[in-house]
């Protein structure tokens, strides 16, 4: 028995060492190597201080700025309750609050009843902390930021086109736009 004590002991210390301490330890060296800048949260700066991550979505609800997609991450854009609304496709509930920012999404963009509106504008992502918009949105976007901001619909245009992300590994969903990167570009280029 002492012989199975002693062994089992053993084991739990190797194992320990092993997953608790080495292979951390490892990761994290790796990551620090191989991702510098994602391991240490995508961090953008302004000025010396952080003003948000590239990887978490932020609110901005003034018109001059590009609107990321809804959150339903607690009051919105919550990481620590970060997470989807849980609401099916039949949802009423859903559906209300879907057309409801339907109808804001066009009149904050000056679209009538029947122009398209993209579904990541409506819609909140399963983190609820989608930093990215679908380029259909930026580009809709991009008529209201410029008029709010006195510049050609062009010179936003262009910004959105070169903020533009590929898909992931070259055919994985969608391009994509980066609010918050493509947000401090236009107050970069005023």
């Amino acid at each position: 028995m002492r012989r199975q004590l002693l062994s089992g002991l053993g084991l739990l210390l190797a194992m320990t060492v092993l997953t608790g301490l080495a292979y951390p330890l490892a990761m994290t060296g790796l990551s620090q190597a191989a991702f510098h800048d994602r391991a240490n949260g995508s961090l953008l700066t302004r000025g010396g201080a952080v003003i948000g991550s590239a990887r978490l979505g932020q609110a901005f609800t003034r018109p001059e700025y590009f609107q990321p997609r809804p959150s339903a991450a607690g009051d919105g854009y919550d990481a620590l309750a970060s997470g989807a609304s849980n609401l099916g496709p039949g949802s009423e509930k859903l559906l209300d609050e879907v057309a409801q920012r339907v109808a804001t999404y066009r009149r904050a963009n000056g679209l009538g009843p029947a122009d398209p509106v993209p579904v990541d504008a409506v819609t909140a992502s399963g983190s609820g902390l989608d930093p990215d918009i679908s380029v259909a949105n930026a580009r809709i976007q991009a008529v209201r930021v410029a008029a709010q901001r006195d510049m050609p619909v062009d010179a936003v245009l262009r910004l959105v086109d070169s903020h533009t992300q590929s898909r992931s590994l070259g055919v994985l969903g969608e391009k994509t736009v980066n609010v918050l990167q493509l947000n401090l570009a236009l107050d970069g280029s005023r």
